[in-house]
């Protein structure tokens, strides 16, 4: 007998992508519903390829429901892959758990779907395939101990598989909830674990068993950046015999960084900037892109970008949509060219214009300066929220490689603008 399935995990339905400027025409509406829209390539997937049942492990919220909408849209889908004949396995995961769920688990689902328990694990049965499915649910957010410890052994002569939200080997970055390990889940037998909780797609362990992060089927900020999907697993005579990624992502993040060098003027960067985008748009097969920019390299216009960098992002954003419409959104634009002079031969120069410029590159009232930019900083973290998924974008002035990015942009903004008034070098 051959048959197959589908394991998706950390779906976040309805979850906002985050950390995307806002700009006028920038494609809001498009980008809002891209998790509910990866949902939906999740079920079509599943209609087309004749799975005969769907595995997701965990997160499939990003937190309770605001109202029932999301629940009655879930419903619908999951009325449409009864209607195909598929069944459906869910455990809850830490954004999902029981505790925090007051609605969106309290509208009743179709008799296709099975929501595993959280007081302990269950098995269920599929007794045409000869399968047994092994999983349990968190009962809180914050699950300390492993759950697969207590998961029950291997039905013999079944395809055995294991549902499990769960932190394998302490991957770093990542809370380390429901903490197991590799050796642990393979001396349970079980012929599958359909994992859940890291966003990246990764094979832990390839055949007997296999063990499998399929990653979010959808990216939410840049540091989930790539393909995003689902596993397509083929099981015949009672063994997995290939286990095969599927792209589910309507929104494909990535950095974009451009080489600027040579560029006369910064026409010729908004022209080079273009192409790459043009080119990063037809690597990502039709999805739309949100896209962190990032401008690099020595070039004549340099100081014309950095001395107006304001300015030139917003003539980035502007050509972005006047060529693209609403298939690209720029997340963040980074402008970090290098000045085609040598900064330090000017700055030797027996002028006023070297003085000002040796005066900057020495800049002795630093420390009481950054004793300053410090406090304010700390006073405006009191007030402000923060996003730990967006930990990256946040300045850590005690940071040396921060610091020394400051400086920098601090250095060429000052030196442009005397370049300016002095007259060319």
């Amino acid at each position: 007998m051959t048959f197959r399935f589908l394991h998706a995990a950390d779906i976040h339905l309805d979850s906002p992508l985050l950390n995307l400027a806002r700009y006028e025409d920038a494609p809001v509406e498009a980008f809002r519903g891209a998790t509910r829209q990866a949902l939906n390539n999740l079920v079509q997937l599943a209609i087309e390829e004749e799975v005969q049942f769907v595995l997701i492990a965990g997160d499939l919220y990003d937190g309770d429901c605001r109202d029932f909408n999301t629940p009655r849209w879930l419903r619908n889908k999951m009325e449409e892959l009864k209607t195909a004949g598929a069944s459906v396995f869910i455990i809850q995961g830490n954004h999902d758990a029981q505790s925090r769920m007051k609605k969106a688990f309290g509208l009743q689902l179709p008799d296709n779907v099975h929501l595993f328990a959280t007081r302990g694990p269950e098995t269920v049965s599929i007794d045409k395939l000869q399968v047994a499915v092994h999983g349990q649910g968190f009962a809180t957010a914050s699950v300390t101990e492993d759950l697969s410890a207590g998961y029950p052994a291997s039905r013999r002569g079944w395809l055995n598989i294991g549902l499990l939200h769960t932190n394998c080997g302490a991957v770093e970055g990542h809370d380390n909830y429901a903490p197991s390990t590799t050796e642990g889940l393979v001396a349970k037998g079980y012929d599958y674990w359909a994992l859940g909780h890291i966003h990246q797609r990764q094979v832990v362990h390839k055949h007997d068993p296999w063990i499998v992060y399929p990653g979010n089927i959808q990216g939410r900020h840049i540091n989930e950046e790539g393909q995003k999907g689902c596993a397509l697993v083929t099981v015949e005579d009672g063994r997995i015999s290939s286990v095969e990624h599927r792209e589910l992502d309507v929104v494909r993040w990535m950095r974009c960084h451009v080489d600027a060098s040579g560029c006369a003027d910064s026409g010729e960067v908004l022209t080079i900037v273009g192409d790459a985008i043009a080119d990063s748009l037809a690597r990502a097969e039709g999805r739309m892109l949100a896209v962190r920019l990032q401008v690099t390299g020595s070039t004549a216009a340099h100081f014309h970008l950095c001395s107006h960098p304001a300015h030139w992002q917003e003539e980035l954003l502007h050509d972005i949509v006047d060529r693209f419409d609403d298939r690209v959104w720029l997340e963040k634009v980074e402008l970090r060219t290098q000045a085609s002079v040598d900064v330090d031969t000017l700055a030797n120069r027996d002028d006023s214009l070297g003085e000002l410029l040796r005066g900057i590159r020495d800049l002795d009232c630093f420390d009481v300066a950054m004793r300053e930019v410090r406090s304010d900083l700390d006073e405006m973290r009191k007030i402000l929220p923060t996003d730990p998924r967006c930990a990256d974008d946040r300045i850590d002035l005690d940071a040396p490689n921060q610091l020394e990015a400051v400086l920098a942009d601090v250095k060429d903004i000052l030196v442009a603008r005397l370049l300016q008034s002095g007259g060319p070098p």
